[in-house]
């Protein structure tokens, strides 16, 4: 039987592994992705760590800091969405930071049906 505990653990490693994915293994694609947005260096590094960081706290027992980094990468999202809008990008360039936020919602969502 499939409970809940075991979709959010799921969720949170299919979050965990895909910034795993984009921001180690294809770094590059990040890095001319905000040369084409005119973003600095300096915020695609902070962009970067508060990713790892919040993907990090996905991986932890506790559901509040389960919370806390699911919110923080959902207000990443947010943010690239609206950098996406701001630029006119097709929608499928916008697909994968509305799947992540949408995953991430869940996840805030599924850990207030547990506790």
């Amino acid at each position: 039987m499939i409970t809940l505990p075991f979709v959010l653990e799921l969720v949170t490693t299919i979050i965990f592994g895909s910034i795993i994915f984009v921001w180690g293994i294809r770094y590059n694609n990040i890095k001319d992705e905000f040369k084409h947005f005119n973003l600095p260096p300096w915020l695609r590094d902070l962009v970067g760590i508060l990713k790892l960081s919040f993907g990090i706290m996905l991986l932890n027992e506790d559901m509040e800091i389960i919370r806390v980094g699911a919110i923080g990468i959902a207000i990443l999202m947010v943010a690239a969405l609206g950098t996406h809008l701001r630029l006119k990008s097709p929608p499928f360039k916008m697909l994968p930071s509305f799947s992540l936020l949408s995953l991430c919602l869940l996840v805030v969502y599924l850990g207030t049906q547990i506790t």
